[in-house]
């Protein structure tokens, strides 16, 4: 099971306890399972796919202003990870 860790205002974080614990009760888990509820109805409520195709036009939008090939930002990605190695031996 997933794990997520996030931050709420505290005024949000008081409606969203006490209406998980009068749905699920003053019990261990109330809070998760509420959380869950809540998540699984956000995530459902968005019933577009988002594909690969989309997902790489995105980040041809991202990388328009570089002017290094893939091939030149692949060897400098490895010289970083070469260079950072070396450093710690």
């Amino acid at each position: 099971m997933g794990e997520l860790k996030i931050l709420l205002p505290e005024n949000i974080e008081k409606i969203f306890r006490r209406t998980a614990m009068k749905r699920f009760g003053y019990q261990k888990g109330s809070i998760s399972k509420a959380a869950q509820e809540a998540i699984q109805s956000w995530a459902l409520a968005f019933p577009e796919k988002y594909e690969e195709e989309e997902s790489w036009d995105s980040l041809i939008g991202i990388l328009k202003h570089v002017k290094k090939s893939s091939v030149e930002l692949q060897h400098e990605a490895w010289d970083s990870v070469v260079k950072k190695y070396a450093r710690r031996r």
